[in-house]
């Protein structure tokens, strides 16, 4: 994850450090600092007073020890980064008893999701490469199990969780942003319902005509014109989106598994 002043972290340090919680370790006294408690000093500064705020300065002062006690662990912030990510991502939901495919799916979406606004400096954290951290990595994972066992082929299955991901974390950073940017003079983030009334009297029908249609009827509903969600932590919008790419996965998984029947029987 490179930053200004590095050409980011080396990979054989970033494994070790990823994972070496979960290796069996030495036998003796385990250390006064570890990675670890670095890792969690991390998340605190940064839940508290964002990304901006992190630095080995501010986890030694948070830690009572010496700065380049910091550094003789995690050597660099790109690492300490990829690292703190990684802990902060934590364990995904637990899926597998989902009732279906879809509720499997929207599950792990709303974690994600959940997490994001939990821990908004994630969205911050530049992606350089495929996950390698453990955390990361069993998100992945779990996201592919429901994606194969619809019918997709390993490498649809690797695509779908990409786009899938990339729509929620980009939903995610808009979101954060725009609650950022449009808050009450108490700072108290405008919902979406209180933007679109603001506008109404400058969106003109006849220069935005189809803008104009959306506002008008968000305006007299009270909120966006989507369902609710059922039962997760999505945003209506967001949830709308969801469930019309899991349409389309449906509809591709099925179309395969016809074109498969077809090459057995000789058909094709």
């Amino acid at each position: 994850m490179p930053t200004s002043d590095s050409k980011g972290p080396d990979l054989q340090r970033s494994l070790t450090l990823l994972w070496a919680g979960r290796s069996r370790g030495k036998r003796g006294p385990r250390p006064r600092l570890t990675a670890e408690q670095i890792a969690a000093a991390a998340i605190r500064i940064a839940d508290a007073d964002g990304l901006d705020a992190l630095s080995m300065q501010r986890i030694a002062a948070d830690l009572g020890c010496a700065t380049m006690s910091i550094y003789n662990h995690i050597p660099s912030k790109d690492l300490l980064l990829e690292v703190a990510a990684d802990v902060a991502a934590g364990k995904p939901p637990e899926i597998d008893g989902a009732p279906d495919f879809r509720h499997a799916v929207r599950h792990w979406v709303g974690a994600l999701w959940a997490g994001f606004q939990t821990h908004p400096w994630l969205l911050r954290v530049p992606l350089d490469h495929t996950p390698i951290g453990p955390n990361q990595l069993a998100w992945l994972d779990r996201l592919l199990r429901p994606l194969l066992a619809v019918g997709l082929a390993p490498g649809e299955a690797r695509a779908a969780a990409l786009h899938l991901t990339a729509v929620v974390r980009g939903t995610a950073q808009i979101s954060i942003d725009m609650g950022n940017a449009h808050k009450t003079d108490d700072g108290r983030p405008r919902t979406e319902a209180e933007l679109v009334r603001a506008l109404s009297d400058l969106v003109d029908p006849d220069d935005y005509p189809a803008l104009a249609t959306v506002h008008a009827a968000e305006s007299a509903a009270g909120r966006p014109g989507v369902d609710e969600p059922d039962g997760d932590a999505l945003p209506a919008e967001v949830g709308f989106g969801v469930d019309r790419f899991l349409d389309g996965i449906e509809a591709w998984a099925a179309t395969a598994a016809k074109r498969n029947d077809h090459r057995r029987d000789g058909q094709v």
